[in-house]
């Protein structure tokens, strides 16, 4: 395999076991060199903690696209998670277009919903801002929440393949390439992933562990984008992803001291054994 430079978009949380602090060292035990342009830095996560700070780092986008341009610096992906702003998703697009190489993926995490919901601080205006990264991306990973609001179907907690099914079938009239739908659950013991690759439907189930963990969707997000890019199609990545963080939920739910995050870094031998890298 090449040895490939991607980049990811997504905050900075300097401590949770979120996002780029996630996403940095998953990208990095799958084998490929990460760049990193941070949309803003949070002393912590905001779920759970009694404060935190926080610096926008909007403006700063770009300044740095337009240095990477200058000294010729290229991508073979452009993975983005959490996006603070429809300015950041205009952004974003200018930086995939100048910067990710001729063939390479742009892969959308569109982080902004969960449980019938949209995230504290987005509106309307974020989801048709979202809908233009998504549907310009080669590869997407929404919840099912994040799929209603991408396509505006009803949202549902109680649901069967027909309406997962008509969901997916939604998001790829609306423009999406590869789909793989996250949180998929058809009975109270497990859930899984469906995906939409090359006009197949596909789906793999899981065990279903009570509670959850901050940051999963991150994890999950970061150990798909290492999979691809080693080679995996969207369905193998997407079943090495649900099982790694299946394997961090484990290593974590006892340890109720550790409740802020998933204790992933243990577990990353596991991902670089299912990707077959020979360290």
């Amino acid at each position: 395999m090449d040895y490939k430079r991607i980049l990811t978009i997504q905050d900075i949380s300097c401590v949770g076991q979120c996002s780029l602090t996630a996403a940095l060292p998953i990208l990095s035990a799958c084998g490929l060199e990460t760049g990193i342009l941070p949309s803003a830095v949070l002393s912590n996560h905001t779920g759970g903690f009694s404060g935190w700070t926080f610096a926008d780092l909007t403006e700063e986008m770009p300044k740095i696209k337009e240095q990477w341009k200058k000294e010729n610096i290229d991508f073979s992906a452009v993975y983005t998670g959490y996006l603070g702003s429809a300015k950041q998703i205009d952004y974003v697009l200018d930086i995939a277009k100048d910067c990710l190489k001729s063939g390479g993926k742009l892969i959308c995490d569109p982080a902004m919903a969960d449980n019938g919901k949209l995230y504290a601080g987005f509106d309307d205006n974020f989801v048709e801002s979202m809908k233009k990264l998504a549907f310009r991306a080669d590869i997407i990973l929404p919840n099912i929440t994040e799929a209603c609001l991408l396509t505006g179907m009803e949202y549902r907690e109680s649901y069967d393949r027909d309406y997962i099914d008509e969901l997916i079938g939604k998001l790829s009239k609306s423009g999406a390439k590869t789909i793989v739908l996250t949180g998929v659950s058809f009975n109270p013991k497990t859930t899984g992933v469906s995906v939409y690759e090359n006009n197949k439907y596909s789906y793999y189930e899981h065990r279903k562990i009570a509670g959850g963990c901050h940051g999963t969707g991150d994890v999950y997000a970061s150990a798909f984008t290492g999979a691809v890019e080693n080679g995996m199609s969207a369905y193998d990545a997407a079943v090495i992803a649900a099982d790694f963080t299946l394997s961090c939920i484990e290593n974590t739910i006892d340890d109720k001291s550790h409740w802020y995050g998933v204790k992933f870094e243990p577990v990353l031998g596991e991902l670089i054994k299912a990707l077959g890298i020979n360290c």
